[in-house]
């Protein structure tokens, strides 16, 4: 990591398919809820009082959806990007969450579902994403609007940890969570 960061990772609102109980994974359409579109307003709002110099969010829909609140509160331009995006869960996404619990292998980082990606993958992706942020910063300050594992994925990767070691603790929809990246 190149130049010293401050990233506020503010995780998406409530989606239909959280709300539903629904392993949402890369699953491109699904959208906020009342509840999500309040709780995306009120991390908005917190955002805008960090002072984020550039907005960047996964282009998933839920993602977007929340970027949009953020914008209006900062007065940033949305750049989106693939890299942002959650864990792919493939073929499991759509399912019932709590049937997961059987299914997958939640200690092991290089499991991955048919057609998806490990939490491995995951954090490769995070960290080549971070690498090339801190090499051409767009701000001093920079907003990421993203998902819970992604989250946990830069978490990990700015403490120098491995996907083995990723934080097992999720943030709640709608909430912002600071990094300072230090070279």
């Amino acid at each position: 990591m190149a130049h010293p960061l401050t990233l506020l990772l503010v995780r998406h609102g409530q989606s239909e398919w959280n709300a539903a109980g629904l392993m949402q994974g890369q699953t491109a359409h699904v959208p906020l809820t009342a509840k999500g579109h309040a709780q995306a307003a009120a991390a908005a709002t917190q955002l805008a009082g960090l002072a984020p110099g550039a907005l960047l969010s996964s282009d998933l829909l839920r993602a977007v959806q929340t970027a949009e609140h953020c914008a209006r509160a900062t007065g940033l331009p949305i750049t989106t990007t693939p890299a942002l995006r959650e864990q792919g869960y493939g073929e499991l996404e759509g399912r019932p969450s709590r049937e997961l619990w059987d299914v997958v292998d939640w200690t092991d980082p290089h499991w991955s579902a048919p057609g998806g990606e490990s939490l491995a993958e995951l954090h490769d992706r995070v960290r080549t994403f971070l690498e090339g942020l801190c090499a051409e910063p767009p701000a001093d300050v920079i907003a990421l609007v993203t998902h819970g594992d992604t989250i946990r994925a830069a978490q990990a990767v700015v403490a120098g940890l491995g996907p083995e070691a990723m934080p097992a603790v999720t943030p709640h929809n709608g909430t912002v969570t600071r990094l300072e990246v230090v070279a």
